[in-house]
């Protein structure tokens, strides 16, 4: 039987993740060395506003300061329900009509593990043609995006955008220290080739995506948005990933009767 772990565990875990000593969170936080060694250690259990003030100084996520509200002994403050529950519809409808709204051209929201949740009708852009097996739910648009039976067959510039893609992942995985998204990175690593040493940072350099679709080839520049919605985990860990003209061609192509399919 596996032991549960301590708030201290959980803690002095998510500082190793961010690389920071006990010297750097305490000054961080405002707090005394002393205390926060306490706090790890088990000698002193930590309130509420204090396990909470701590996660938001090393950036945990949402969904895992339920965790560390329990491990300490409180009641979990974060509601973690599905976006697709009832109660949840009319955030739900607020997404779909951020999505809308940047038709013609491609947008959808995934959830932190890179699952479609919705998406406006342009997606085809990237589904289409892929493996069944790669189209069924849950869709996980970054092994869409980068599986040899998947977009990255119709990518022009596949090396780029694992390039760009891998990095983030990976950062992405180390931050939140999710199995799931570590097996994915392997999974999708393991497609190859490798990025080369010095890739650009993700964080800096905007990916633009260029692939065949009916005969035509389009371009994109993407953008992120998250929402941060205190107290809904669903919410919290939703981005809205749209695909923005990066040429002229491609615009046109968007145009009313214009369409490879019209």
């Amino acid at each position: 039987m596996t032991r549960e772990r301590s708030v201290g565990e959980l803690l002095r875990e998510w500082r190793g993740r961010r690389g920071l000593s006990q010297l750097d969170l305490a000054i961080a936080a405002e707090v005394s060395a002393r205390h926060l060694s306490f706090v790890e250690t088990g000698r002193t259990v930590p309130s509420s506003a204090m396990v909470l003030h701590l996660a938001d100084r090393l950036d945990v996520p949402v969904g895992e300061r339920n965790r560390l509200l329990v491990a300490a002994g409180h009641a979990p403050v974060f509601r973690a329900r599905p976006l697709d529950r009832p109660d949840l519809a009319r955030a739900r409808e607020t997404v779909q009509q951020v999505l809308l709204a940047h038709e013609p051209y491609p947008a959808l929201a995934v959830d932190r593990r890179w699952n479609l949740v919705l998406a406006n009708s342009a997606v085809e852009v990237f589904l289409e043609g892929a493996a069944p097996e790669l189209t069924r739910p849950p869709i996980n648009m970054m092994r869409l995006g980068l599986h040899p039976d998947g977009l990255a067959r119709r990518l022009r510039n596949l090396d780029e955008v694992r390039a760009y893609l891998l990095p983030r992942l990976a950062h992405q995985a180390a931050r939140s220290g999710d199995p799931r998204l570590h097996a994915l990175h392997e999974e999708l690593v393991a497609y190859g080739p490798t990025p080369e040493p010095g890739t650009p940072d993700p964080a800096e350099v905007a990916l633009v995506i260029r692939l065949a679709f009916r005969g035509a080839e389009l371009s994109f520049v993407n953008t992120v948005t998250t929402l941060g919605a205190a107290f809904e985990v669903a919410l919290e860990e939703v981005a809205i990933e749209a695909y923005l003209p990066a040429d002229l061609a491609t615009r046109r192509f968007f145009r009313p009767g214009h369409r490879g399919d019209e």
